[in-house]
């Protein structure tokens, strides 16, 4: 168990950095959050007030710093995959939503979320999951405002991934980043548009 330690730190240090804050003050966009409905330095948000290159840097980042922490673990362990595992995977999400070097505030976490989930590879199927209940709930059931598509996807994913996935640590690790996501989002106070639920062909 006290080997799983340093990943874990390691994992929560490299969430909390909050690469669309960086890249906006580096890029000379500046607060990429301001006038913003969420307030939320992630990818989308670089993106839309940063521009292309702001935004593909945020969203590369955030997702190799919740990746490379699981690799560095999953290489390191002699007994993987441990329920350790699930702790190492979980910590970057935590790490964005409440950063230490930000008050503990921070992101929503799907980027790093994915980042995660990508560390697991060759065993891609946890994100190709979540990826695309997402791709469902934009196309084939169309979920709107994002915040209800990503808060349906996370809360969707889970019961996918324990029917398909066999594995504990991983099973409990997804479950801990989707809870992770669920809770950022019901206790986000942005202004949320009513929600809508179109089927794809007819809308």
């Amino acid at each position: 168990m006290i080997h799983m330690i340093p990943y874990i730190v390691l994992g929560y240090l490299s969430g909390s950095i909050l690469y669309a804050r960086i890249f906006g003050f580096l890029l000379e966009k500046g607060d990429i959050t301001a006038d913003t409905p969420d307030g939320n330095p992630g990818a989308f948000n670089a993106f839309h007030n940063g521009g292309f290159w702001c935004g593909m840097l945020t969203l590369c980042f955030d997702m190799l710093k919740g990746a490379l922490p699981v690799m560095l673990y999953r290489h390191s362990s002699l007994d993987f995959p441990s329920m350790g595992l699930a702790l190492v995977m979980a910590a970057p999400v935590l790490g964005h939503t409440h950063s230490v070097f930000y008050h503990f505030r921070g992101g929503k976490g799907i980027a790093v979320s994915f980042g995660c989930l990508l560390g697991l590879a060759p065993d891609l199927r946890p994100a190709l999951i979540l990826a695309i209940v997402f791709i469902v709930f934009s196309t084939i059931i169309k979920i709107s405002p994002h915040y209800y598509r990503t808060l349906a996807t996370y809360i969707a994913a889970v019961p996918a991934v324990f029917k398909i996935i066999r594995v504990s640590a991983v099973r409990l690790g997804f479950l801990l980043i989707a809870g992770t996501v669920i809770l950022k989002l019901l206790g986000s106070k942005e202004e949320k548009e009513a929600l809508e639920v179109k089927i794809g062909w007819k809308s």
